[in-house]
C-alpha cells in the first residue's frame, strides 16, 4: 500500500515539473518577423564597373575618332623615280645582242634610222600641194617638226592615226619640205606616212619613215 501511494506521489511530481519547463520554453522562444520581398533584382547585386577615370587617380587616354592614314609616304624625292640599275643593263645587254642577230637594215628598221633620209625630187606644175601625215604603227606620241626650204612651219606636231597636214603653195624652183623625229614615242622610233597631193588630187610621192630623234626625212618638189 505504501508502495502504491510513494508511485502515484512521484508520477504527479513528474508530470508537474515536466509542464514547467514546457512553460518556460514557451515564454523564452523568439518569434522572428517575416521577411518582405525584396524589390531588388539578382542583377541589382551585380558590381558595377567603376569609371576608369575615378579609379585611383588613373585617367584613360583619349581617343582621337578621326582618324586617318597619310595619303602618301614621304620621301625626300617625291617626284622622282628610281629604276633598277641592274635592270636596265640586262635589258640592254639583251638588247645588244638581239641587235647582232640582225642585218643593219633590220636594225634601222627596228631601231629607227640614226641618218637623214631623202625620199627623193618630184616635179609638179600645180598652183600648190596638200602635204598630209600620220603614224602608220601604233600611235605611242610620236612629235615632229615639220620645215619648208629651212624655215619651221609647224614647230610641234603630234602623230595620230589619221592624216594631216598643210597646204603649201609652189614656189618656182626647189620646195624642200623636211620632216624632223623630235621623240620616238613611247615604244620606237619615230613612225610616220606621208602623202603630197597636188591641186587635181595627183599623187605626187608618198613614202614612210622610221627615225630615231633628231633625224630628218626629206622630199622635194620642183617647180618649172
Amino acid at each position: 500500500m505504501k508502495l502504491y501511494i510513494i508511485f502515484i506521489l512521484f508520477f504527479t511530481l513528474s508530470l508537474s515539473v515536466q509542464g514547467q519547463v514546457i512553460n518556460d520554453s514557451k515564454k523564452k522562444s523568439v518569434t522572428l518577423p517575416p521577411v518582405e520581398n525584396s524589390k531588388e533584382t539578382p542583377e541589382s547585386f551585380a558590381e558595377q564597373p567603376k569609371e576608369l577615370d575615378d579609379y585611383k587617380g588613373i585617367t584613360s587616354p583619349k581617343v582621337t575618332k578621326d582618324l586617318s592614314l597619310p595619303k602618301k609616304e614621304f620621301s625626300m624625292f617625291p617626284d622622282e623615280q628610281f629604276g633598277d640599275p641592274g635592270e636596265q643593263y640586262i635589258k640592254q645587254i639583251n638588247k645588244n645582242i638581239e641587235d647582232l642577230k640582225l642585218t643593219p637594215e633590220e636594225v634601222e628598221q627596228k631601231n629607227g634610222s640614226s641618218t637623214d633620209q631623202y625620199f627623193g625630187d618630184f616635179k609638179s606644175n600645180a598652183a600648190y600641194v596638200n602635204v598630209v601625215y600620220r603614224d602608220h604603227g601604233y600611235v605611242d606620241g610620236d612629235i615632229i617638226q615639220v620645215r619648208v626650204n629651212d624655215d619651221v612651219i609647224h614647230p610641234r606636231v603630234f602623230l595620230t592615226g589619221g592624216f594631216k597636214g598643210f597646204k603649201l603653195d609652189l614656189q618656182s624652183g626647189f620646195n624642200k619640205i623636211d620632216f624632223v623625229a623630235l621623240n620616238q614615242g613611247s615604244s620606237g622610233p619615230n613612225t610616220a606616212e606621208f602623202k603630197v597631193v597636188d591641186d587635181k588630187g595627183n599623187l605626187v610621192s608618198q613614202n614612210r619613215w622610221n627615225l630615231s630623234t633628231g633625224v630628218k626625212a626629206t622630199i622635194i618638189v620642183m617647180k618649172d
